[in-house]
C-alpha cells in the first residue's frame, strides 16, 4: 500500500475496525475512508455496491459483522450468523465487482473445532466440530474465509483471510448482554466495587484458557499483513498472552481494585477449554505484539472510564 492509497475499513464502528482507522492514520496513510460517519448498511447489497462504486477503494479491511460472548451467542445466533453472512457476501462479492486489488477479512479463533488440538494451527480448520456455545456465528465466519479463497482461486484476486485471538481494549462492547469476557469482567468488577459488593460470580469454572490480542497491537498486525503477504491461505493472529479465565480475573480485579472475591458459577458453560492460536506464520515474518497484557488492561480500564461506559454504575446500593 502507498500512503495515498484509497483504504476502506468496513466496520470502522467495530472495536477492531476502529482500532485499524487509528493505525492506518498513525503510520500516515492520508486517504483512509470507513468509521462512524462514513459507515453503510453492509447488509444491503446496493448499498455496499453503491458506496464502493462511489470511493473506488484500493485495499479493504472488512472488520465487520455483529459479534459477543458466550451469553450473546446463545441468545442471538441466528442474529450474528445473518449479519455476518451477509456482510461477507456483499462486502467481498463488490469488492471483485469494483476491482478492489487487496481485501483482508478478519474472521474469529472460533472457526476452530471445539477440541482442536492446542495451539491451533492454520490448517486444523474444519477437522472436527465446532463448540456448541458460538456454533451459528462461526459457521458464518468459516464461511468468509472460504469466500475468499473461493474468489482467490476463481477470479485470481487477493482476499486474505486472517484469525484473530480474542481482541479487547478502547472501544471494545462493555454491555451487560453482548460484552465479551475481558470487557464483561471490567464492567462487573468496576460495578461490584462501586456498590460495595463482597463478591463477584462468573460464569463456568476459571479454568478455561484463552490467547488475548490487544486491538491496537491486532491492528498493526492486520495492516503489516496487508502489506507484507499475498495469498489466500489463511493466517493465525495472536498476541501471545494466554491466561486462564481465573487469572485474568485476578489481574482485572488488581487493575480495577476491586476487595470483594471472585466466585464461579459451574452451572454456566466454560466454552472451549483451551483457544490458542499458533502464530509462528506471522511470526517468521517480523511481527510481533508490543502491549503487555497487564499494560493493555490498564489501557482498557482507563478508556472505560473516560467513555461514560462506567456512569450507570453510580448511585446503586451495596450487594447484601
Amino acid at each position: 500500500m502507498k500512503k495515498q492509497s484509497t483504504i476502506y475499513v468496513a466496520g470502522g464502528e467495530t472495536l477492531i475496525g476502529a482500532a485499524i482507522l487509528r493505525g492506518l492514520r498513525q503510520q500516515g496513510y492520508t486517504n483512509v475512508v470507513g468509521g462512524r460517519d462514513e459507515e453503510q448498511n453492509l447488509t444491503d447489497g446496493a448499498a455496499v455496491d453503491a458506496f464502493l462504486k462511489r470511493v473506488r477503494p484500493e485495499y479493504v479491511f472488512l472488520a465487520a459483522g455483529k459479534s459477543g460472548g458466550i451469553a450473546a451467542n446463545q441468545k442471538y445466533p441466528a442474529d450474528l450468523m445473518m449479519d455476518n453472512l451477509l456482510t461477507e457476501c456483499h462486502v467481498v462479492h463488490n469488492a471483485f465487482r469494483h476491482s478492489v486489488k487487496k481485501l483482508l477479512f478478519l474472521a474469529s479463533s472460533c472457526c476452530y473445532p471445539g477440541q482442536c488440538p492446542q495451539p491451533m494451527r492454520e490448517e486444523t480448520l474444519l477437522t472436527g466440530p465446532l463448540e456448541s456455545t458460538n456454533e451459528a456465528y462461526a459457521v458464518a465466519k468459516i464461511a468468509g474465509i472460504k469466500l475468499c479463497q473461493a474468489y482467490s482461486q476463481q477470479y485470481g484476486v487477493e482476499f486474505i483471510p486472517v484469525i484473530p485471538a480474542n481482541i479487547f481494549g478502547p472501544g471494545d462492547d462493555f454491555s451487560p448482554e453482548d460484552s465479551h469476557v475481558i470487557a464483561g469482567l471490567i464492567r462487573r468488577m468496576h460495578e461490584a466495587k462501586a456498590r460495595g459488593a463482597a463478591s463477584v460470580e462468573i460464569w463456568g469454572t476459571g479454568r478455561a484458557r484463552r490467547e488475548f490480542v490487544f486491538a491496537d497491537d491486532a491492528a498493526e498486525a492486520s495492516i503489516f499483513i496487508m502489506a507484507h503477504y499475498s495469498g489466500s491461505d489463511p493466517v493465525n493472529l495472536g498476541g501471545g498472552s494466554v491466561v486462564s479465565i481465573a487469572e485474568l480475573a485476578g489481574l482485572i480485579k488488581e487493575v480495577i481494585g476491586f476487595q470483594g472475591k471472585i466466585s464461579y458459577d459451574t452451572n454456566k458453560p466454560d466454552g472451549m477449554p483451551v483457544k490458542i492460536l499458533d502464530s509462528s506464520k506471522l511470526r517468521a515474518w517480523g511481527w510481533q505484539p508490543r502491549v503487555p497484557l497487564r499494560t493493555a488492561l490498564e489501557k482498557t480500564y482507563e478508556w472505560f472510564l473516560r467513555s461514560g461506559a462506567s456512569e450507570d454504575a453510580k448511585g446503586q446500593q451495596p450487594e447484601r
